[in-house]
């Protein structure tokens, strides 16, 4: 099937508003070590930004879901990356840690909007068929936002410091531009839009097993890529003593290992099904934990980083498509997001979780980090067959049936 322009400018705008969302997002746990020391306290209090916009992300999934089912997916996708740009340039600026704080609290709320709201414009607007490449490019903004923000550490962070790293974050605000001359509003949106539909709490209500299972699920899924991102350029720095430009090399690598993953689990989840990609990905993380995790040269650990972030994103790479395609109509933009946010939410204690861990075992990053993603790969396994399969539904002709109810 061929796709129209206007198919493929809605995917290009999805993909850049979550790699440039993901990449504000990263710019921070490169630097946590200088924030820490330019306030005078530690990396684990600082560690708490991390948490904080974690713990946010529900809150922005909820506000930017409900607006985008309200009054359409493409204005409120302009409004949500407008509003985190503006806060990243903002933490530039914070005279203190409680400022900074408070401004990675907002940035949460303005990072939750957009998985959702992008996925479900996305996600209703494309080829059926296609939905599970393009599930896998959308989850690849992720690891591609941390690419992008690894190379700018290990560019620009020795002439800007980590204060320029969060003014370069604005950047992202640029893409309004082109959402607002190039993207049309979802089909299936348009359907619903004009008709009366049951609001958000009487359709969770409806759903209530089903937004319990996906929480869950995605609760274990937020802990298999924090545990495995968040202090891993810690763990270099911190255990391995390794520079900046070590880091941001392994960094690198790490997430091109993850777009890869992302991108071909979900063509094969096209080809196999949702839940049997979901299942082989999340299990190779269990072959390559000792690499990963206990390897001594740079080298090694960056083969070990490529693999186990196949395996992670690989995982991931399907979310987007599988939790749309399990999403009841009238709130596509908001239940995708907030169920994963929540599942943010609940994982958001792993930074200072194992940052604390780490610290009372003699910095040993390594064991924290492979215990948690261990369990975490087997929980993801036992979960996913529970799961409902609906690889490939009309999302328009489903939008018409719940509005003709």
């Amino acid at each position: 099937m061929s796709w129209t322009r206007e198919q493929k400018n809605v995917t290009i705008a999805a993909y850049l508003g979550w790699t440039l969302d993901a990449f504000d997002f990263f710019l921070m746990v490169f630097i946590l070590k200088d924030i820490a020391s330019e306030f005078g306290t530690d990396v684990k209090t600082v560690a708490f930004g991390i948490t904080l916009s974690l713990m946010m992300r529900p809150v922005g999934a909820l506000i930017f879901g409900w607006l985008a089912d309200k009054f359409g997916r493409r204005p409120t996708l302009m409004v949500n990356i407008a509003c985190y740009s503006l806060l990243e340039l903002l933490s530039g600026f914070s005279p203190n840690l409680t400022t900074l704080l408070v401004l990675r609290a907002l940035f949460g709320i303005a990072m939750g909007g957009e998985w959702g709201v992008g996925g479900a414009l996305t996600m209703e607007t494309v080829p059926a068929k296609s939905r599970g490449i393009v599930s896998g490019l959308l989850q690849a903004g992720y690891p591609s936002g941390y690419l992008l923000a690894s190379v700018v550490f290990g560019v620009l962070y020795q002439y800007i410091g980590w204060r320029g790293m969060f003014m370069v974050g604005v950047l992202p605000a640029l893409l309004v531009l082109y959402v607002r001359a190039h993207v049309p509003e979802s089909p299936a949106f348009k359907t619903l839009e004009k008709r009366a539909r049951p609001g958000l709490l009487a359709t969770l209500k409806k759903n209530v097993t089903l937004s319990i299972y996906a929480i869950v699920l995605m609760t274990a899924f937020n802990f298999f890529s924090h545990g495995s991102q968040d202090l891993y350029p810690t763990f270099l720095r911190e255990q391995h003593h390794f520079d900046a430009h070590t880091v941001s090399l392994i960094s690198i690598v790490l997430n091109i290992g993850a777009i890869c993953g992302g991108l071909f689990f979900g063509f094969l989840s096209e080809k196999i099904g949702r839940k049997r990609a979901i299942f082989i990905a999340a299990l190779i993380a269990l072959p390559v934990l000792p690499v990963w995790a206990f390897s001594t040269t740079p080298v090694l650990l960056a083969v070990g980083a490529f693999l186990m972030q196949i395996s992670v994103q690989g995982a991931w790479g399907v979310i987007p498509v599988h939790l749309n395609e399990i999403s009841p109509d009238e709130i596509r933009a908001t239940f995708p997001g907030l169920v994963y946010q929540l599942g943010n939410l609940f994982a958001s204690v792993n930074a200072p979780l194992q940052a604390g861990l780490a610290e009372q075992h003699g910095n040993n990053y390594a064991m924290v980090m492979a215990v948690v993603i261990g369990i975490v790969a087997v929980v993801i396994a036992v979960l996913i067959p529970f799961s409902r399969e609906r690889r490939g539904i009309d999302m328009t002709q489903s939008a018409k049936e719940v509005a003709a109810v």
